[in-house]
């Protein structure tokens, strides 16, 4: 019985460690920004992603439409509404691994996919992800995560 007791605690615990990390939730920041050519401005919330979008992308301008904070938790999915529900942004979180997030990303316009993806996110870093035209230049999607 002496034995037993310390064996039932260990795998208890390893249970526990096991099951957080099954079950992780991911916090996740989504900023929509609109980049255009018309102008030179850009919004001071996204200093630290200017160099980013200027190497990445040719406009002269990015205002940022939102920025949303989301708990991802593995195949739930979270959307987010926007232009008075005519643009459903979904963000899936696929697998957890130690330093990376797998997650899926689907827009959907009336309906419509206009994008579906697969991303890989590290804890600290940020990827943007062009998206779909508007009149003057196009929707560009930054997400960040921390876990």
């Amino acid at each position: 019985m002496k034995r037993v007791a310390p064996l039932i605690i260990l795998l208890s615990i390893l249970f526990l460690f096991f099951t957080s990390i099954a079950f992780g939730q991911v916090q996740t920041r989504l900023r929509v920004i609109r980049a255009s050519s018309i102008g030179s401005n850009v919004d001071p919330s996204l200093r630290d992603v200017h160099g980013e979008l200027g190497s990445l992308f040719s406009f002269t301008s990015y205002r940022l439409l939102r920025d949303d904070s989301l708990s991802l938790s593995p195949n739930r999915p979270v959307s987010i509404s926007a232009r008075e529900g005519r643009i459903i942004i979904e963000m899936t979180l696929m697998r957890l691994h130690r330093s990376v997030a797998d997650l899926k990303i689907r827009v959907a316009r009336e309906g419509k996919d206009i994008l579906n993806t697969q991303i890989r996110l590290s804890p600290g870093r940020t990827v943007l992800i062009g998206g779909p035209k508007v009149r003057d230049g196009v929707i560009i999607y930054a997400l960040s995560a921390n876990f």
